[in-house]
């Protein structure tokens, strides 16, 4: 394994120990692929995903011409909100895993923001 994919797991692994969701907080977990961004909010204590929204949604699959840049990050941010308002779910924790917060990450917490949830 390369050094840079261990330094990423340990990054990952010492974000992911400081944050757990709970049922009235649940985490608002962010994977970025190399051609699609996903999301997923989810209950820790009970082990369920409340709500999911990534580019390969049905609501944002035709709607975005790449899905790998800010654009589609905010759309994805705007639909998991949306998503979390309509379960009721408004205070999430953020879980960026290991990447920096910074670009796509940066745009989808701030549209999700934005958009209704609080963290």
């Amino acid at each position: 394994m390369k050094d840079s994919n261990k330094r990423f797991d340990y990054r990952v692994k010492r974000v992911r120990s400081k944050i757990n969701g709970t049922h009235d907080k649940p985490r608002l977990s962010v994977y970025r692929g190399h051609k699609h961004i996903y999301a997923q909010i989810i209950d820790d204590s009970r082990g369920v995903t409340l709500a999911s929204a990534s580019t390969l949604s049905p609501e944002l699959k035709g709607k975005l011409e790449i899905n790998d840049t800010v654009e589609a990050a905010k759309s994805v941010g705007g639909l998991i909100a949306k998503k979390a308002v309509e379960k009721g779910v408004k205070k999430v924790v953020f879980d960026r895993r290991g990447y920096e917060y910074t670009g796509k990450i940066k745009a989808l917490a701030d549209t999700a923001r934005e958009s209704g949830l609080e963290f």
